[in-house]
């Protein structure tokens, strides 16, 4: 049977064609996809005729049932078997095919198939960028390297940086590759730095590392780090060309097995001065992070919030500045400000959250909203150490450094204190590391660079080390005239190992669209800028992987990387001592009123040379705390105790003197009035009439009692006979005091208070009896 001819196929509006299904780069000899063509034409006319009678355009339908009557003569040899097949795929086929995709999709992070991986749909929806191999486990996605990062730069800035068992790692943040670029300057690479050895500045131990395609290209975040780990937490998305910002995820790399983990919808834990818990973790950009592996915690400090920031952020919305403290517990470590782990609970596999909002003075507007500060952990003092930040502003106004803000991790609280000597000018974005001094009777903090965004679009940045000296909280400016110094910088970053600070990176006004290598090495006990990183030998290596001094090896809360360092002569003469330490001011400059530093001392520990000799005995790890240096606080509360004590002995024997003193005179009027019954009216006359001659009452009592006192005889001078003696039965009021006495003395009743003027004349009263 003859098939009719047509001039214009007749296909399903919105099915495509067989032809267009088959693979591009397939080649079809012209009479065979002619041949195929014109199959398909009789196949679309006789399964997909319109029915007979149409009401109207929306009753159309087309039927499936119609069997399909083209024969074997009509077709080809060697396409026979297309026509069943063509028969069978079209519209059945594939829609099965699509739902049974779809359930796929929506069953695929159900409980059914036990959480065999991330869902497309939802809140914990994500995009895993790039083609490296992923591979699920339970909550988390495990993200496998794919090509290695770019270490030949121009130059970078504003990235995110740790330095762990002798490792610098850098990720991400803003570089270019060719002078004068602007844009498209974010990336998420991941390059490493070797301090285990020795290199110059110009040619610095730097390895590309594959490059993670799950954690986002951000800049300004941080890169905290246990001992195992490396956790990415916050930064901003690019802004040219603007990328909107995905869902926060923490990133965890794990340095054993070279793979980077994702941790999705991260919330936050009640505890101790924090929020109410079950939030989510918010991303933050422009703060200051800073990594404490020594009780398994990272900490982030202020920064902003924006449409860089956030997803779903309104663009009528100005940046918000925060002064919350984010505080992540690494798993596996306890803490017991967080009531989830309180009675020694440790961290689980996603770690712990804590906001920290209500620190003491942080929700008063003594303590300023703030961005690009920099903070440091400090040993000692409190019962987990101290937390020190510096710099830091927003828009309008900015952090002076003439007062310091301090928290205090044991007790979650902020608290501020005042600095002496001259101290840094305003400025924003710094970097800062701290070292100790081997005795650890002085921990020193490094501030290098940093800008003034006064006047607004004219920043200045600045190229000079400070070092802030604590506990004596004393600002030294670091002299580095004639030196070849690097040029000044914003958005660097630095760590300390052997000693020596690292800078990696940082971005200068002078040198925009120009490169700068980025890799630079200060001395902190120099104090000098060095052309080369020099890695110190340590004998004891193995057993001091974390790079702390000897002395300080066995204790877990001892700073890391200062293993070589002394401290510099310029620090020496504002605190005393010497390289090994031994500070004669072990206390702030400026005391402190509350707090840590008010109550708490330095972390101390004993040095020897290397022939055995004790060169230093403050204390050990295990007794530091309160053991080494004068107490002024206990002098100044001994005095104060040994004051009310004198005081109290005074007030006890004036009291003493008191009592005895007012006995005496009752006894003496007493015995007055007893003689003055007994005499007779002459006399009595006599008595009363000497107050009347002009000569006062006192002064004839007081002649009275001296003729008394000298034993005269009845009817002798003084107009008085001998005062009768008690009756035996009640016995003498203080003893003989009257025959002793003398009664000017006892004139008027005494008072207690009079005591206290002149204890020697009462004493002289009482002594008389």
């Amino acid at each position: 049977m003859d098939e009719p001819q047509h001039s214009t196929p007749h296909l399903r509006p919105g099915r495509r064609s067989a032809f267009k299904e088959l693979d591009v780069d397939t080649m079809i000899p012209k009479g065979e996809l002619q041949a195929r063509t014109n199959l398909l034409l009789r196949l679309e006319e006789t399964s997909y005729s319109p029915s007979p009678h149409p009401t109207d355009a929306s009753d159309a339908s087309y039927s499936d049932d119609s069997p399909t009557t083209t024969s074997s003569e009509d077709v080809p040899n060697g396409l026979q078997d297309v026509e069943v097949r063509t028969a069978i795929l079209p519209s059945r086929l594939l829609m099965l095919a699509c739902a049974l995709l779809l359930t796929i999709s929506l069953l695929y992070d159900t409980p059914f198939l036990v959480k065999a991986g991330p869902s497309i749909f939802g809140a914990k929806a994500g995009v895993i960028k790039g083609d490296a191999h992923i591979r699920t486990l339970g909550e988390e996605r495990l993200v496998f390297p794919r090509a290695d990062s770019d270490t030949d730069v121009c130059s970078r800035w504003s990235g995110q940086s740790a330095l762990v068992n002798g490792t610098l790692y850098y990720y991400g943040g803003r570089a270019t590759t060719q002078q004068g670029q602007r844009d498209n300057q974010w990336n998420n690479d991941f390059i490493a730095v070797d301090v285990s050895k020795s290199w110059d500045i110009s040619s610095p131990a730097v390895q590309g590392l594959p490059q993670p395609s799950g954690p986002p290209a951000v800049s300004l975040g941080a890169l905290w780090h246990s001992y195992d780990s490396l956790f990415l937490y916050g930064g901003q998305f690019s802004d040219t060309p603007p990328e909107t910002p995905t869902n926060f995820s923490l990133w965890e790399y794990s340095l054993k097995s070279a793979s980077w983990t994702e941790h999705r919808n991260p919330q936050t834990s009640s505890g101790n001065n924090s929020d109410p818990g079950n939030q989510p973790v918010q991303r933050a950009a422009e703060g200051a992070g800073i990594s404490v592996p020594q009780l398994g915690r990272g900490f982030y400090f202020a920064g902003h919030l924006d449409s860089f920031t956030t997803p779903g952020w309104s663009n009528q919305i100005y940046r918000t500045y925060l002064k919350s403290l984010i505080e992540y517990t690494f798993p596996g470590h306890t803490n017991d400000g967080v009531k989830s782990l309180s009675g020694g609970e440790v961290a689980g596999p996603d770690g712990v959250w804590r906001n920290i909002t209500q620190g003491g003075i942080q929700d008063t507007n003594a303590f300023a909203n703030r961005a690009d500060s920099a903070i440091v952990y400090v040993p000692g003092y409190g019962a987990q150490g101290i937390l020190v930040s510096m710099g830091g502003g927003t828009n309008i106004s900015f952090t002076q450094m003439n007062i310091i803000d301090v928290f205090d991790i044991a007790t979650s609280t902020w608290y501020k204190q005042s600095t002496a000597g001259n101290y840094p000018t305003l400025r924003v974005n710094p970097c800062a590391v701290a070292v100790s001094a081997p005795d650890g009777s002085s921990t020193n903090i490094y501030m290098y660079g940093g800008q003034n965004l006064i006047p607004y679009k004219n920043q200045t940045q600045f190229g000079d080390m400070w070092i802030l000296t604590v506990p004596s909280f004393t600002w030294i400016e670091v002299n580095t005239s004639g030196q070849s110094v690097p040029p000044a910088r914003v958005g660097h970053t630095c760590n300390v190992w052997n000693g020596q600070i690292v800078v990696v990176g940082g971005y200068n006004t002078d040198l925009a669209g120009g490169c700068d290598s980025g890799f630079y090495v200060f001395s902190a006990s120099d104090l000098t800028w060095q052309n080369s990183y020099s890695s110190i030998s340590d004998t004891d290596g193995a057993n001091n992987p974390q790079n702390q001094h000897p002395a300080q090896a066995s204790d877990p809360s001892a700073l890391s990387g200062s293993y070589g360092y002394q401290v510099p002569g310029a620090v020496q003469s504002v605190i005393g001592g010497k390289g090994y330490g031994g500070a004669t001011i072990t206390a702030p400059a400026e005391s402190a009123t509350a707090g840590p530093l008010a109550t708490g001392k330095p972390i101390t520990y004993t040095v020897t040379d290397t022939n055995g000799a004790v060169v230093t005995e403050t204390g050990t790890a295990s007794a530091a705390r309160g053991k080494s240096g004068p107490n002024i606080g206990a002098i100044v509360a001994g005095v104060v105790a040994g004051c009310f004590a004198i005081l109290a002995g005074y007030l006890g024997f004036c009291a003493w003197i008191y009592r005895r003193q007012l006995a005496l005179y009752k006894n003496h009027v007493a015995m007055t009035q007893r003689a003055a019954a007994a005499a007779a009216p002459g006399e009595k006359a006599a008595f009363l009439g000497s107050s009347t001659e002009g000569s006062s009452m006192a002064k004839g009592r007081s002649e009275t009692d001296r003729s008394s006192a000298a034993g005269a005889a009845p009817g002798s001078a003084g107009g008085y006979d001998p005062v009768p003696p008690l009756p035996a039965s009640m016995g003498p009021l203080g003893g003989n005091s009257t025959a002793n006495s003398s009664s000017e003395d006892l004139i008027g009743e005494p008072t207690f208070f009079g005591v206290l003027l002149n204890p020697r004349r009462s004493l002289r009263v009482v002594n008389r009896d």
